[in-house]
C-alpha cells in the first residue's frame, strides 16, 4: 500500500484547509486510516482515525469540534478537514493504515500500530 498526502500549505489563524490521502492498492476499503501530526522538536502525535466502514471515528482532544475526517472508499482516498486551524496545529500531517483488525480502541491513537505510512504534508499556521 503506498500512501499520497496533499493539501498542505500555509494559512493564517482561523483558516480552513483540507488534507487528502490517496492511498493504492484494492483493499482500502478494510483499512482503518489515520493522521498523525508532528511539529518542530516534538515527537509525532495523533490526530484522528477512522475504522474501515467510516461508521467510527476518534479525535484528539486537541482537535475535537475544529477537524473532521472522512473517507471515500470508492476514491481510495481519506480526507482531513481542519477548522478554525491555530499556531499549535503547524506541522507535519502524515497519513497512515492499518491493515489488521482493532481489537481495542486504544489501538487508535498508537502510531507503531499503523504498517503504511505517507510522506508526510506540512501545514504552517502563522497567528
Amino acid at each position: 500500500v503506498q500512501l499520497q498526502a496533499s493539501g498542505g500549505g500555509l494559512v493564517q489563524a482561523g483558516d480552513s484547509l483540507r488534507l487528502s490521502c490517496a492511498a493504492s492498492g484494492r483493499t482500502f476499503n478494510t483499512y482503518t486510516m489515520a493522521w498523525f501530526r508532528q511539529a518542530p522538536g516534538k515527537e509525532r502525535e495523533f490526530v484522528t482515525a477512522i475504522r474501515w466502514s467510516g461508521g467510527n471515528t476518534y479525535y484528539a482532544d486537541s482537535v475535537k469540534g475544529r477537524f473532521t475526517i472522512s473517507r471515500d472508499n470508492a476514491k481510495n482516498t481519506v480526507y482531513l478537514q481542519m477548522n478554525s486551524l491555530k499556531p499549535e496545529d503547524t506541522g507535519v500531517y502524515y497519513c497512515a493504515a492499518r491493515s489488521l483488525g482493532v481489537t481495542s480502541a486504544s489501538i487508535y491513537y498508537r502510531s507503531h500500530e499503523y504498517e503504511y505510512w505517507g510522506q508526510g504534508t506540512l501545514v504552517t499556521v502563522s497567528s
